[in-house]
């Protein structure tokens, strides 16, 4: 493990953590890596609020499918 790596421990309830195993494999990365996208995700939702702005999800037309709220 690099030096500047910190371990966590997390509490999460059975149906937690059966969706981020799944999450993980669906990604074909670890349960550790989705913990740092969604990590990353909150990151740029905050940055959008702070700049008064709003993240969602576009089509391939770059129409607004749906605004995600409560991040």
């Amino acid at each position: 493990m690099p030096a500047d790596t910190v371990r966590l421990s997390v509490d999460l309830s059975s149906q937690t953590n059966a969706l981020l195993e799944a999450l993980a494999n669906d990604l074909h990365t670890t349960k550790s890596g989705v913990m740092r996208k969604a990590i990353a995700l909150v990151q740029v939702a905050e940055e959008a609020k702070r700049n008064n702005r709003k993240i969602g999800v576009m089509d391939s037309e770059r129409n607004v499918f749906s605004e995600i709220i409560g991040l």
